[in-house]
């Protein structure tokens, strides 16, 4: 096996903060500021040249990463299971290169069968071209929807207390959608907050209501999976309790939807489609 120290990665300039200018209102007046956001990019985990998953994540530290999510996987036991991990060469840090031991890579051969989770063509795709192909079903919402500064605030704030799941176990995330009359159509609580949104959406898209859903409320943070999943739902706005990350911002302005987020009392930060927000 190579040489431990091998396995260290190196920051190579990809960002875990990017800064952006954003619109704050507090108490009825609004201003532009700059604000930085937690950076979010595809990471590709490749097993003996086979694709295997990729995961959205926070730049750094890719390698302990792809190791740790090998080791909660089953795929290894022990590091010496690893022949070699790291990056592929001449290519960026948004693709892992993991190679097995033969005798381990028979006894996990039929969990790298099973757990193919979203194919790429190569090594040497990089993170921007997987966006690109994973974003290539989605389009810009409608524009027809308004919703009043305090409302968005206070059904931010309300979202806890519908939250029974979280009042027993204050283990669980939430998802809300409401119509245009900002009235509940669907609640969830799961211990993913993806999964959360998936329930709520999956819930009226089984009983035919989805095309009323015209707001999201999350009790955390606006990243780019839940941006594809409110898109593909067909939901202009989202308001979270949390800050979006900064691939959910741009994403967001690509597509004409409106994301805010809380921060003091009665403050909301707006970060793309400052439109339908009615400030007065």
């Amino acid at each position: 096996m190579a040489n431990e120290q091998d396995k260290v990665c190196v920051e190579d300039g990809h960002k875990s903060i990017e800064p952006f200018e954003v619109i704050r209102c507090y108490e009825g007046k609004c201003g532009e500021y700059g604000h930085d956001l937690i950076g979010e990019e595809p990471l590709a985990i490749r097993i003996d040249g086979q694709p295997y998953a990729t995961i959205m994540r926070t730049p750094g530290e890719e390698t302990f990463h792809a190791a740790g999510f090998c080791l909660a996987e089953g795929i290894v036991d022990d590091l010496n299971d690893f022949s070699t991990i790291g990056y592929c060469k001449d290519m960026d840090a948004n693709v892992i290169e993991i190679r097995l031991t033969s005798e381990r890579h028979k006894i996990v051969e039929r969990i790298l069968e099973k757990k193919n989770l979203m194919s790429v063509s190569s090594c040497g795709i990089c993170g921007r071209e997987m966006i690109e192909e994973a974003l290539g079903f989605l389009s810009p919402v409608p524009d027809n929807m308004r919703i009043g500064l305090d409302d968005a605030v206070k059904q931010i704030e309300g979202l806890h207390d519908r939250q029974e799941l979280h009042r027993k176990t204050w283990g669980s995330h939430a998802a809300m959608l409401l119509d245009v009359r900002m009235e509940p159509l669907s609640v969830s609580e799961d211990v993913g907050r993806h999964n959360a949104l998936d329930k709520a959406i999956g819930r009226l898209f089984m009983t035919g209501k989805l095309k009323d859903a015209r707001i999201c409320v999350l009790s955390s943070r606006i990243s780019y999976e839940m941006i594809v999943k409110a898109n593909r739902a067909r939901i202009p706005v989202i308001l979270s309790a949390s800050r979006p990350t900064a691939l959910a911002v741009k994403l967001g302005r690509t597509f004409g939807m409106t994301l805010a987020c809380t921060a003091r009392k009665s403050e909301l930060v707006i970060f793309s489609g400052e439109e339908r927000i009615e400030k007065t």
